[in-house]
């Protein structure tokens, strides 16, 4: 649910909106709010302090209970942990966890942007247009938090919403982009409020009548397993890992699953999975910003006999022999990034799989020495 900050007062008192519209202003991704030191916000990777006195514990809980009021105050004291989303003047939305740490409570923010992004101004690979085409299937957008998952999965639906008269359907936890109607009658359902629990939601969403149905996390075994049915029965059906690449994310899947399961959902997977979309976030030198490194698979014929077969280690090279179909692995995308001037060669480097393979890859050819022949010798 989004809570719109209660009065002038209450934020004034608390500083929270002046905290956050000032995160706006420098351009952050995320605002980290703890007991005992000033708010620091993180901005292109970097953690900036704010020039902001240190809070105290009864500051931050008044911040939190002007963002969500008493009665989910008291959830937050039963559980520890309170996944919300929040806004401010402008329409400055947030998606929020409250928590304790050393018995105090802490809060982290992330910014979510105002205007749902275009997918051509997202910076990934052609590839990934051409997935939201898809009549059914699965589609995973992967990586760890802070990847820019969430903003993918948006694109994409934008896409779809821009481009077909679909009915899509939406489980989020909490809900961040707010997508509007425009070609494709479009549901958000926030996990927590307008449903219990992703596995509920999925359980219910076939008799919605969706064509399109966006789950944000596979976090759990019912989870997936619904998720995983979902596209089995003729459904696009988008979702996250928070897994690094494409192996990984199909063996994360298989390995949710009880041994005496998966062969089962072996072949489950092979059938549905259409592609895996795993991406990081590098911090652009050429202006400033983030810009996606990615890897692409998709789930041809002989990527689905690796899975049902249990040959998950030969999908790397698969990936690598088949990028004229739009596949591509990490480091060549990294590679790709640097080649055209977006991000740094030491951080390329440092973040590539292979580091002394990437170096070699990245070094230019004349700074090779050149070993000339004698004159009139033969080169044979």
């Amino acid at each position: 649910m989004n809570y719109v900050l209660r009065t002038k007062r209450d934020c004034d008192m608390v500083g929270i909106r002046t905290i956050l519209a000032k995160a706006i202003e420098k351009g952050a991704s995320d605002v980290h709010i703890n007991v005992g030191i000033p708010p620091v916000c993180r901005k292109n990777t970097e953690l900036l302090d704010m020039d902001f006195p240190a809070v105290s514990n009864e500051d931050v809980r008044e911040m939190v209970v002007a963002m969500i009021g008493v009665d989910r105050f008291k959830k937050l004291e039963e559980n520890k942990d309170f996944d919300f989303s929040t806004s401010i003047d402008g329409g400055h939305r947030f998606r929020v966890n409250a928590h304790y740490q050393r018995s105090t409570i802490a809060i982290s923010f992330r910014v979510i942007p105002n205007q749902i992004p275009l997918i051509d101004d997202l910076n990934l690979p052609p590839i990934v247009k051409e997935l939201t085409d898809m009549p059914r299937g699965l589609v995973l957008v992967t990586g760890h938090t802070g990847s820019g998952k969430s903003t993918t999965l948006a694109g994409m639906i934008g896409l779809i919403n821009r481009k077909y008269k679909k009915r899509i359907v939406t489980l989020e936890d909490p809900v961040e982009y707010l997508l509007e109607n425009e070609m494709s009658m479009i549901e958000q359902r926030e996990i927590g409020f307008d449903c219990p629990n992703f596995a509920l939601g999925l359980r219910h969403v076939l008799r919605q009548d969706p064509d399109i149905i966006m789950v944000g996390e596979m976090r759990d075994l019912e989870t997936t397993s619904s998720t995983i049915t979902a596209a089995e029965t003729g459904h696009l059906v988008f979702s996250t890992l928070h897994t690094i690449n494409a192996p990984q994310t199909i063996e994360r899947i298989i390995d949710i699953y009880p041994a005496n399961q998966q062969d089962q959902i072996r072949t489950m997977l092979a059938n549905t999975l259409q592609a895996v979309i795993s991406q990081t976030l590098f911090r652009r030198i050429d202006e400033p910003g983030m810009v996606p490194c990615a890897e692409i698979l998709l789930c041809t014929s002989a990527v689905r006999n690796c899975i049902r077969e249990n040959r998950i280690y030969e999908i790397p090279n698969i990936i690598e022999t088949s990028r004229r179909l739009g596949m591509q692995n990490m480091d060549n995308s990294i590679a790709d990034r640097y080649f055209k001037g977006f991000i740094d060669r030491e951080e390329a480097i440092a973040r590539s799989s292979n580091p002394g393979k990437m170096e070699k890859l990245l070094t230019p050819v004349e700074q090779f020495e050149v070993i000339q022949p004698p004159e009139g010798a033969s080169i044979l």
